[in-house]
């Protein structure tokens, strides 16, 4: 099940957009100190290829076009990697993964997800951050990790979920 990001503008250069998100790779892992890997690096750039949250299960269908009968334990590690060096998100109520765009800084992810069409949308803000660690340290709990989504309605869909009176149905589990 592929999942969309945002509408592509008709001037996006997909295959620039995707060689940059594989030079970012090479620059991160670089500076980490660990090796992209042919494998790692042929999932990062299906999960790309799509500009869509993906599914592991997707992901190595499109795999084995590359490198034969590629098995899932496989896929999970290379995801793995990529997430841990901060090349994808795995987005936890989907169950899938998404590219991306700023691996090189630190930060958690937020996602706007559209119950209705699928979009994803990272977003970025500052100041619920320093909400997040400001309550952490009033509870004092550490942060490890943390990831937000936000299931709701994008514009695109909005009209339609006026007019068929839906409230947050369509992709939610």
């Amino acid at each position: 099940m592929l999942i969309k990001q945002e509408d592509a503008e008709k001037s996006h250069d997909h295959h620039t957009c995707v060689q940059n998100a594989l030079k970012q790779a090479d620059a991160v892992t670089l500076r980490n100190g660990v090796r992209l890997t042919e494998l790692r690096r042929r999932v990062l750039e299906i999960v790309w290829r799509s500009h869509a949250a993906m599914k592991a299960y997707d992901i190595l269908n499109q795999l084995d076009v590359y490198i034969g009968s590629a098995k899932p334990p496989t896929v999970y590690r290379a995801l793995q990697f990529l997430q841990e060096n901060g090349l994808v998100h795995r987005l936890d109520s989907l169950n899938a993964y998404i590219g991306c765009a700023h691996p090189s800084e630190r930060h958690s992810g937020k996602f706007f997800i559209c119950t209705l069409c699928g979009r994803v949308r990272e977003f970025s803000l500052d100041a619920l951050q320093a909400l997040v660690q400001e309550a952490a340290s009033k509870a004092n709990f550490q942060v490890h990790r943390q990831s937000l989504e936000v299931l709701g309605c994008c514009t695109s869909c909005a009209p339609v979920q006026d007019t068929l009176g839906q409230g947050s149905q369509g992709i939610e589990s």
